[in-house]
């Protein structure tokens, strides 16, 4: 601290290096903050420490074999990760998928969904200062992971969807099982919410931080709840629809400003919490009308589509597309991914400049990014 010839006080700027191990980054990132005392006047995230080159590895394996790898970008989502890669093979095929087969694949997305928010939002509460709802959430989403270990053996990295449906039907009494869950969960939700929705401390952390305006967020290609958080409806499973989502009743969640303003931390937190019970709500059309049938069609060993697509599934942080140029050959000639969680962290510095150090935290939680997925 040094003063001026007018006798005013002058601070330097310190340089603080937030991550990559701290815990509140949500992953390996690291975000190298310029702050003033306590005012941040600059936050320049630095990503590639979890690269997981998703995208040269997929050109160098046969089409099936490359899914696992897909798998790996949001880990905590795999079975949006998958379907959105098998969509974009299937459109380049042009196969008609069974009936039967595009309703165990609702299913199992929006179950990853839940999980996915219940992950979001319980390491959010942790971020905030809040223990309880860390565990009520994770308690709930063991539930899940339980129903995909018994469905395909795995509990978070599937390689379950495959070009053509699925790689098993699911078992038996599993439809029986997901209508008892969504019994189990429905209340359970309305508890959390309850818990830290109207909380005190918790609104007071979140409403009115990390403001992003819609035209700030269309500007930067948000998409999914971060878009939807600042109050713009819009997504692919109602606006452009696939897997038979138009047949569900559900409604997309925006922000309404319940607490703060519209656009802010609380409103993004809020919008998971909405969409959870409208995942429920098709999961339970779902289990009811799902038909019999195969799981699966018949798609040829050596999978050798030609031409290029581009396809993008509604996933639970976002629209993630994929793009894929064939020539014919067991392997991709290109495959790239397009990134929601990317997109988002871009918008860290112009958001957090200005604020306080601690509502940096709360507005990384709010945008709910995993690295995985970053760094592809």
């Amino acid at each position: 601290m040094i003063v001026t010839d007018e006798g005013h006080f002058q601070t330097d700027e310190l340089t603080i290096n937030m991550g990559p191990q701290h815990p509140s980054t949500h992953g390996v990132l690291r975000v190298e903050l310029l702050s003033d005392g306590e005012i941040v006047k600059g936050a320049y995230p630095d990503i590639g420490y979890l690269h997981r080159c998703f995208e040269k590895h997929s050109e160098n394996r046969e089409y099936v074999q490359a899914i696992p790898f897909a798998d790996r970008m949001d880990y905590v989502a795999a079975m949006n990760m998958e379907l959105g890669m098998c969509l974009a093979i299937e459109k380049l095929l042009d196969h008609e998928i069974p009936e039967r087969a595009q309703y165990i694949r609702v299913i199992v997305a929006e179950l990853n969904r839940i999980a996915s928010h219940l992950l979001a939002v319980g390491t959010y509460c942790i971020d905030i200062g809040a223990f309880t709802p860390f565990l009520y959430a994770f308690r709930d989403r063991e539930q899940i992971l339980r129903i995909f270990e018994e469905i395909c053996g795995a509990r978070l990295l599937y390689n379950y969807i495959r070009p053509g449906g699925v790689s098993r039907d699911l078992s038996r009494g599993m439809v029986e099982k997901i209508r008892e869950f969504c019994k189990y969960f429905r209340p359970l939700l309305e508890e959390f919410s309850q818990l830290v929705s109207g909380n005190i401390i918790f609104v007071k952390r979140t409403a009115n931080i990390g403001v992003v305006p819609l035209d700030k967020a269309i500007s930067y290609g948000f998409s999914g709840p971060n878009l939807r958080g600042s109050g713009y409806s819009w997504d692919l499973r109602k606006d452009m629809p696939y897997c038979g989502y138009e047949k569900f009743d559900f409604n997309v969640c925006v922000g309404e400003g319940e607490n703060g303003v519209i656009g802010d931390s609380w409103n993004r937190y809020y919008v998971r919490v909405k969409e959870m019970l409208e995942s429920i709500k098709i999961l339970e059309q779902a289990v009811e009308q799902i038909p019999d049938g195969l799981h699966t069609a018949k798609v040829p060993k050596a999978l050798k589509p030609s031409g290029e697509v581009y396809y993008a599934t509604e996933c639970p942080r976002g629209a993630l597309g994929y793009y894929i140029v064939a020539d014919g050959t067991k392997k991709a000639h290109r495959i790239k991914a397009k990134s929601p969680c990317f997109i988002s962290t871009s918008s860290i510095d112009e958001m957090c400049s200005g604020m306080m150090l601690a509502d940096v935290v709360a507005y990384l939680g709010s945008i709910d990014i995993v690295l995985g997925e970053v760094d592809r």
